[in-house]
């Protein structure tokens, strides 16, 4: 009897139970559903907002660091996504007196140096596109305003050309490169004197040849100076020295007249 009444209950509770224990399960089940029902509906209109500004921030956060290593690596980029405004820059003052004919130097008898320069800084650009780039030696009138906020439109408008039936008024190498932000104008000189111009004086300009996108470069000039005639330096010279470009055809005149 005693086996049968095990056997019985055991039976009893791979089936469930009785009929009391299986309502208060489902009660039990009833109300947890409830209860997280409950706790869903109290705490998602506050952890859903909390989530989002969360997450927002996140998102903003690792964004700004996105774009701020872009700008690093485009401000180091050959071709920089902002405009830059950068201006050529006469590096050394001209050896005066000046003549016709005679290689136009810097102190010391140096060659002319222009540098490509930052306004912002005051340093030489060397690295970039512009920094090799090719610009052009050129004469201003003497009476060019240089100290007013001069634009590029102002300088092309008081560029002197030579006198009609003349030479072009420099002769030798009025181009040159920039190497490293940094160009070297040599062998250049005045074929004629500037005592016909409004002024009687001559300014040198130096502008970009190259045009480059997001780059703005405004042109060099120098103090104005008078530019005499050679004969007035050595009357009775034959030979002009030393011999350069700029010397080697006025040699050639001066030995001509002679015969």
């Amino acid at each position: 009897m005693s086996q049968k009444r095990e056997f019985e209950e055991g039976k009893a509770r791979v089936g469930g139970g009785s009929p009391e224990d299986k309502r208060r399960r489902f009660k039990s089940v009833v109300q947890e559903v409830m209860r997280l029902q409950t706790v869903k509906h109290f705490l998602e209109p506050v952890l859903e907002p909390l989530i989002r500004k969360v997450v927002k921030e996140e998102v903003e956060l690792a964004l700004g660091k996105h774009l701020a290593g872009i700008k690093w690596i485009c401000e180091k980029e050959i071709h920089p996504l902002e405009s830059r405004n950068l201006q050529l820059r006469f590096l050394n003052n001209l050896s005066l007196p000046v003549f016709t004919s005679a290689r136009i130097e810097g102190d010391e008898g140096q060659a002319i140096r222009v540098g490509l320069v930052d306004p912002s800084t005051g340093q030489i650009v060397s690295s970039g596109p512009a920094s090799s780039a090719k610009i052009e030696v050129f004469v201003v009138e003497g009476d060019f305003d240089s100290y007013s906020g001069w634009t590029a439109e102002d300088v092309r408008t008081n560029i002197v050309r030579e006198r009609e039936g003349k030479k072009p008024l420099l002769s030798g190498n009025v181009f040159a490169v920039l190497n490293e932000g940094v160009g070297v104008m040599d062998e250049i000189c005045f074929t004629d004197n500037s005592s016909w111009t409004r002024s009687r004086k001559f300014r040198l300009g130096v502008r970009m040849v190259d045009q480059f996108d997001f780059v703005k470069v405004r042109e060099a000039v120098t103090e104005s100076f008078v530019v005499r005639d050679h004969r007035g330096e050595c009357k009775y010279c034959l030979l002009v020295y030393p011999l350069t470009l700029c010397t080697i055809e006025q040699n050639l005149e001066n030995l001509l007249s002679v015969f």
